[in-house]
């Protein structure tokens, strides 16, 4: 069993070391968070009890075996020169948004480097990940990676090229999804529904449809078409979704993300 670091307690190293640890893939007592921020330490061992904690990097190198670069792409450079020398039994894996597998290996004097895009699901074991590798990372480092995504999710592996769209599709992703549930519930509540009700409703049909998608394997349109009956009410609703732009939004909502990943590398 790999004892892993992170480097940086916010809420995607939570959620990533939360669910190694429900999926008993990881040990707590093999987990270290480091952070120079007391709340999020104080998270990170709440949701992960019997993980170490830690405001210093500078003996997080030689203590483990992975070390999850769990930083903001603006402060990463800094957090890293923070770890001193890395060595080559160190597998670096980064969720940094926009820094790319090059600027990595420069700021890490090191190619044993796997990059990560999960998203915050993984705490419930349905993460939707991918990952493209420097050319320093093994087999053995892969296989690694692809298990401990696996045990919290999806993953697939892509080309570096594609990690600013994965980024602004579904690391993003979540966050669009929670929009719409809220919008579905508070029209639900405006029709007359109790909240509760609305809310648990308006989030079980999102789950239920993605599920729809994901196990029968047909495209959207075809399963939206099978509800849309001629002259109902699901048609009539479609009607006033593309009245309102909901798709352009759609759309302009994963391109935006994904230029700023872009930006993100850049900076």
């Amino acid at each position: 069993m790999s004892k892993i670091g992170f480097l940086g307690a916010g809420q995607m190293a939570q959620a990533l070391a939360s669910g190694f640890v429900r999926a008993d893939l990881v040990h707590p007592a093999d987990i270290i968070a480091v952070d120079p921020f007391p709340a999020a330490r104080a998270s990170f061992g709440q949701l992960v009890p019997g993980a170490s904690v830690s405001d210093s990097a500078a003996k997080l190198a030689a203590e483990v075996d992975v070390i999850v670069l769990a930083v903001k792409p603006q402060m990463l450079q800094a957090a890293i020169a923070g770890l001193g020398v890395i060595g080559d039994n160190v597998l670096l894996v980064s969720i940094a948004a926009g820094t790319s597998l090059a600027r990595l290996a420069e700021w890490t004097r090191s190619t044993r480097i796997i990059r990560v895009m999960p998203n915050t699901p993984c705490l419930i074991g349905e993460s939707a990940s991918a990952f493209c590798t420097a050319e320093g990372a093994t087999s053995d480092d892969v296989a690694l990676v692809e298990k401990l995504l696996s045990a919290v999710g999806v993953v697939r592996k892509v080309d570096e090229k594609l990690m600013d769209a994965v980024t602004g599709l579904s690391g993003s992703g979540p966050a669009y999804v929670y929009v719409l549930i809220e919008a579905l519930a508070d029209a639900g509540v405006r029709v007359g529904l109790p909240r509760d009700a609305a809310l648990q409703l308006a989030a079980q049909t999102v789950r239920g449809a993605a599920g729809m998608v994901l196990q029968t394997g047909d495209h959207p349109g075809v399963l939206k078409d099978r509800v849309a009956s001629p002259g109902g009410t699901t048609i009539a609703g479609l009607q006033a979704l593309e009245a309102g732009g909901f798709r352009s939004a759609a759309y302009d909502a994963v391109m935006a993300a994904t230029a700023r990943s872009k930006e993100l590398g850049a900076e």
